[in-house]
């Protein structure tokens, strides 16, 4: 059985939930195929922490994919991340209250990373599925961005493949940003993973976004 690990942030920002964690907890254990299973974990909110946690996951569960979720405020739609940058500088305090700006993640190590997900073919089929998706060039330089690009740098060369996911809201009575129903999310990132997992060559079209 083959494993794709899928991880979700804990709540940060005196926010009481945080979208990506509720998508991945609710894939938790859910059969993709017949040789693939999803295994769903929290990482923390911390550039502390969060990188000790990402290590212990893939050290534990040996995942021959894996795919990193975290909260886009702003967006509209799933957000496919191609490009992780080795920079930290944080708009907000952490959830340990760590603020680093203009701090590199790994001081040794290259500029940027791609993903190595086909991140156009999994844009397609979402949009085949009328779930609003796009190609975007920017994870941000926070918590999102340092696990991204740890999770290329961590996996560099093993033929794993890997990426990030920004989400959008969930529907609330007070939020200001575009938002989009949990349900849809799920069946989203369901859509997404299988994608990822059966396309070996990404497709060759225009798209994608800088925001």
């Amino acid at each position: 059985m083959n494993t794709l690990l899928l991880t979700g942030f804990e709540p940060f920002d005196q926010d009481p939930i945080n979208p990506s964690w509720e998508v991945a907890r609710r894939l938790d254990g859910v059969q993709l195929r017949d040789d693939l299973r999803i295994v769903a974990r929290q990482l923390p909110c911390a550039f502390a922490t969060a990188p000790g946690s990402l290590a212990q996951l893939l050290a534990e569960h040996r995942p021959q994919m894996v795919i990193a979720l975290g909260l886009a405020s702003g967006r509209p739609d799933l957000s496919i991340e191609r490009v992780a940058i080795n920079l930290h500088d944080a708009r907000i305090p952490d959830n340990l209250g760590q603020q680093p700006i203009d701090t590199p993640v790994a001081p040794d190590g290259p500029a940027a990373y791609f993903s190595t997900l086909p991140v156009k073919a999994m844009v397609k089929a979402l949009r085949e599925a009328a779930i609003p998706a796009s190609v975007s060039h920017t994870a941000g330089t926070f918590v999102c961005n340092q696990v991204f690009y740890l999770l290329q740098h961590s996996l560099a060369g093993t033929g794993i493949r890997s990426g990030f996911i920004h989400v959008p809201c969930l529907p609330a009575p007070t939020t200001p940003h575009p938002t989009m129903a949990l349900a849809t999310q799920v069946e989203g990132l369901r859509i997404a993973a299988l994608a990822a997992w059966e396309t070996a060559v990404d497709v060759v079209e225009s798209g994608g976004q800088v925001s």
